[in-house]
């Protein structure tokens, strides 16, 4: 029988371990890697891409994963020397685009929520949010998880554990809301999530599975439409809420919430938002659309984006 790991595999083994640079993404890095591609497709590769970004050239790299692992720029498919930026960039970063700024923490979500889909540039942020089951853990007991889940894939049997821990030690410092040394990193806007909090006398850190505040509903029932359009064969249109909350790479494991808080928020967003139900049946409850996922996909965040903007 196959298991769900299995069933993953194909995008597993295309993603990536550690081109971050140790940096995380930082306050203002997005909207400039995006800035900087939309003046010059071959911005990254130019000797002046220091001067251009105005950071150090570690940074240039980080800027780069960043905005690439976020969905923002991707090759361009006619000339891989070149860089395009993406519909998903264009509709959120654009001076005119949704959030240019990202001042609404819902820009954060979904930003974050791009690294659950594929292409997976960012292995083991999937696999840091998926296999992580401990109720508090310190980074080497991450990077250890982070590695033995990979024990299955060849392609990465040659990676060294410095490349985990240097993965596991990135996860923990972009999303923990309290930095232990603040002269050792430049806050990072993904905190706001409070996806990780410090326990207070261990110094580990711990997964906050509670219901999040500033997770608006047609976000969260966003994801649910991409996950659908990205892990699902041909036109399915159907997919169950336990799929949604507790498979590898759902929204219910990105955004860290149990399967009733899923199930909230999608019946609030279908107040906002037709085309869709979230239907009791005899196995469950069970997500229809009656479009394409990704065509709700994409109404959703104009919902959203149109409503918050107003």
């Amino acid at each position: 029988m196959q298991t769900q790991l299995s069933y993953y595999d194909d995008f597993i083994t295309q993603g990536n371990f550690g081109r971050h640079e140790t940096f995380t993404p930082r306050y203002g890095w997005l909207k400039k890697g995006y800035d900087a591609v939309v003046r010059n497709d071959r911005v990254f590769l130019e000797k002046n891409a220091i001067e251009e970004l105005g950071v150090g050239k570690n940074m240039v790299s980080a800027i780069k994963y960043w905005c690439s692992a976020f969905n923002l720029i991707s090759p361009d498919l006619q000339n891989k020397s070149k860089l395009i930026t993406t519909v998903f960039g264009d509709k959120l970063l654009d001076d005119n685009g949704w959030d240019p700024y990202l001042e609404d923490p819902a820009s954060l979500w979904l930003l974050h929520w791009q690294l659950f889909i594929p292409p997976l540039m960012s292995i083991s942020w999937n696999f840091a949010f998926s296999k992580c089951n401990l109720w508090s853990f310190d980074i080497k007991q991450l990077m250890m998880i982070i590695m033995n889940a990979t024990k299955m894939h060849a392609k990465f049997a040659s990676l060294s554990e410095n490349t985990y821990l240097k993965d596991a030690s990135c996860i923990i410092r972009m999303y923990t809301d309290e930095i232990e040394d603040k002269d050792d990193e430049i806050d990072t806007p993904f905190t706001e999530l409070n996806l990780l909090n410090r326990t207070v006398d261990s110094g580990e850190v711990s997964f906050n599975t509670n219901f999040k505040q500033n997770l608006p509903p047609l976000i969260f029932a966003a994801a649910c439409f991409d996950y659908l359009d990205n892990y699902s064969s041909g036109q399915q249109r159907t997919i169950s809420l336990q799929r949604l909350t507790y498979d590898f790479n759902s929204p219910g494991i990105a955004f860290k919430v149990p399967e009733t808080v899923a199930g909230f928020y999608l019946l609030n967003a279908s107040k906002k938002l037709a085309g869709f139900t979230l239907r009791d049946d005899i196995s469950g409850y069970q997500l229809y659309c009656e479009e394409k996922p990704k065509t709700m996909y994409w109404e959703a965040l104009e919902t959203y984006y149109k409503e918050s903007n107003n």
